[in-house]
């Protein structure tokens, strides 16, 4: 029998009301102007009080960066398991520890400013949704989302609450992504066309079927509240901390691992929003006898999707991306010496254009003029501020940010811009996911794979597939009874 929720989801119109309610509170208290406390005092209005929610690993040095900041407090702290909550437990010893988030806001959100969510992709959109609603600025970490109407939704109330909001893809506050932009605003590579991403990962276990075991769940984890927003599934071993990745209902692949962190600089640079359409082709596992395993749940092992992009005030035409994952690489560019390294080994980004190449590894570090003897040749005049600290800074530029207040300071990866960006990953796993889905044959010997086939045609207003309805079913997730994105 399922575990009942620790807190329940209050009614859509009980949770309008809290979130008012918890709001009105929020505006009544009283912020001093630091010239009436004296010189050299750091009033109350600049310092900001952070939330944490998924305090455990990556949530770990993310709220850790915010306090070096210098301008930030943690004043608390929230995870589902103890155990991976730890060490943030023991680096802010005066932070309140909670297991639900929801108790959290119901109990706190008069007391803290902004929200900093480091879950699994799937709970990332319900508790991004929360905050905004009760006015806190929120940092989420990459994927925005799990869905493309999540991310569609989430950038949508970051406008209409007025809220501060960063993506952690750092990458997007690094110096090197900034130089790539004035190599090509300068017209050195000419009018890109082309633009190849590959990465290594995944790195956990993916193409495979779920575990059959049911070991007991540790006393330290409420595996309920993990679940969150996904259908029930009895604990297993393993998924926690970091291959919950390769499963569709918790995670999005390597994709939504590293593609925040790898095609943030073509749609920065290229000026890219909503792809036409996308296509894709996947690894497969065979078992015994030759034939394909089919599962389902599970993130096939490797796959190269393909994404059109119109024309936009930064190319000449439509733009052409290539994502490979699982060890596949584009082939190397005639430009790079033999033994010179592509990317960085593991990940890199290789933009084609009319008059040259440029590349750079992951997070857009170390850009690079192709032949590299370029690089000794060519100067171009700074043109974009980089900033403080470079991806490093990205945590602080969103605490500066929040404290400033909505639309005074300019930020690195605002819902405004990472929300076009995580719904082209979603569509490119679309496309991954038609490409795995398996249809029987009318014979009943075997199976066919209709969308391996197809250049699926998107219909960005209204969130869609036009020419393979299978695969809309995943463009908006139905959640479990008792979650709710509240709008």
């Amino acid at each position: 029998m399922e575990k009942k929720n620790t807190v329940q989801e209050q009614p859509s119109s009980s949770r309008r009301d809290f979130i008012k309610a918890a709001a009105g509170t929020a505006a009544g208290l009283m912020i001093v102007p630091r010239h009436v406390l004296g010189k050299g005092y750091v009033a109350p209005s600049d310092k900001l009080t952070v939330a944490g929610v998924g305090v455990g690993g990556k949530g770990t040095s993310d709220i850790a960066n915010f306090f070096k900041s210098g301008k930030a407090n943690i004043g608390y702290l929230c995870d589902v398991d103890d155990r991976r909550a730890a060490t943030s437990v023991k680096n802010f010893p005066q932070a309140k520890y909670y297991k639900d988030w929801r108790e959290m806001f119901e109990k706190e959100s008069k007391n803290f400013d902004a929200v900093s969510i480091s879950t699994p992709d799937h709970t990332h959109a319900v508790v991004a949704m929360a905050a905004m609603q009760l006015g806190k600025h929120v940092y989420v970490q990459k994927p925005m989302t799990h869905d493309i109407y999540e991310a569609r939704m989430l950038t949508e109330a970051a406008a209409k609450y007025k809220v501060v909001t960063q993506m952690g893809n750092q990458g997007a506050s690094g110096d090197g992504v900034r130089q790539l932009h004035e190599w090509h605003d300068a017209g050195i590579i000419g009018n890109v066309h082309t633009v190849y991403i590959w990465t290594n990962r995944p790195i956990w276990p993916q193409g495979i079927p779920w575990p059959t075991d049911k070991p007991a769940v540790p006393a330290e984890l409420d595996w309920n509240l993990w679940l969150g927003t996904a259908p029930y599934k009895d604990y297993v071993d393993n998924l926690i901390p970091g291959s919950w990745r390769g499963w569709w209902d918790y995670g999005t692949g390597a994709l939504g691992d590293l593609g925040c962190h790898l095609m943030e600089a073509p749609f920065r640079i290229l000026d890219l929003k909503y792809a036409l359409d996308m296509q894709a082709s996947v690894g497969s596992v065979f078992t015994a006898f030759g034939k394909r395993g089919i599962f389902p749940d599970s993130c096939p092992p490797s796959s190269h999707a393909t994404l059109t992009f119109p024309k936009t005030p930064k190319t000449k035409g439509q733009v052409t991306m290539h994502w490979m994952d699982g060890g596949i690489k584009p082939e190397r560019p005639e430009e790079l010496g033999p033994n010179e390294l592509f990317g960085d080994g593991n990940s890199g980004i290789l933009f084609v254009g009319t008059k040259g190449k440029m590349m750079a590894s992951e997070y857009a570090a170390n850009p690079r003029l192709l032949p590299l003897s370029r690089m000794e040749e060519v100067k171009v005049k700074q043109k974009f501020a980089r900033v403080p600290g470079s991806a490093d800074g990205h945590y602080a530029q969103w605490v500066e940010g929040c404290i400033a207040g909505y639309g005074k300071m300019e930020l690195s990866s605002p819902f405004e811009k990472a929300g076009p960006l995580t719904e082209a990953i979603l569509m490119a796993n679309l496309a991954i996911r038609g490409a795995d889905m398996p249809k029987p044959r009318a014979t009943g010997n075997g199976y066919d794979y209709p969308g391996a086939n197809l250049k699926m045609l998107w219909d960005y207003k209204n969130m869609k597939v036009t020419n393979f309805d299978e695969v809309n079913q995943w463009v908006k997730r139905n959640y479990r009874e008792g979650w709710s994105l509240g709008v």
